[in-house]
């Protein structure tokens, strides 16, 4: 039982796919039902997308035992900070130790484009994104930008 992590395009079959349940996830918990087919927005999963690869950004997607179930990106703010995005573990594969090594993964790839800090913005109702944060030494900081499903703010050196 074993998980690979590697960097991919944000367009490829698994990454898709991920991106597309990532978003089902949020905005079903923000809605507090299953969002229906026609409810996804292609231009919201599809947003910022192509500073998700290098120089600007990456994008990693992990397997579990071969199965695409999990994902994250990273974004260069500037020449320090990177912020960390879509961070998602298909449920099935969620406590499987794939989270923790999801973080290292996307914290390795931030260091490898220079960034010395990492930022995010998440929501309050995300308590096991939020906790597992947290867990990789993510503190509360002010907020670094606005939107309307941003409601906390974290960050930790790299």
């Amino acid at each position: 039982m074993t998980w690979n992590f590697s960097a991919e395009r944000v367009d490829t079959p698994d990454a898709t796919a991920l991106r597309r349940d990532y978003f089902g996830d949020v905005a079903g918990r923000y809605f507090g039902r299953v969002l229906a087919e026609d409810e996804y927005d292609e231009d919201m999963i599809d947003d910022g997308l192509g500073l998700l690869a290098p120089p600007t950004g990456a994008f990693l997607v992990g397997r579990y035992e071969g199965k695409a179930a999990a994902c994250g990106g990273i974004v260069l703010l500037d020449g320090d900070r990177a912020e960390l995005t879509r961070v998602f573990l298909r449920p099935a594969f969620r406590g499987l130790g794939g989270a923790d090594l999801l973080m290292t993964g996307l914290e390795d790839a931030a260091r490898a484009l220079g960034a010395r800090r990492m930022v995010l913005n998440t929501r309050l109702d995300l308590v096991e994104a939020r906790a597992l944060y947290v867990r990789h030494g993510y503190g509360e900081i002010p907020a670094y930008c606005s939107g309307p499903y941003m409601e906390i703010w974290y960050g930790r050196e790299l």
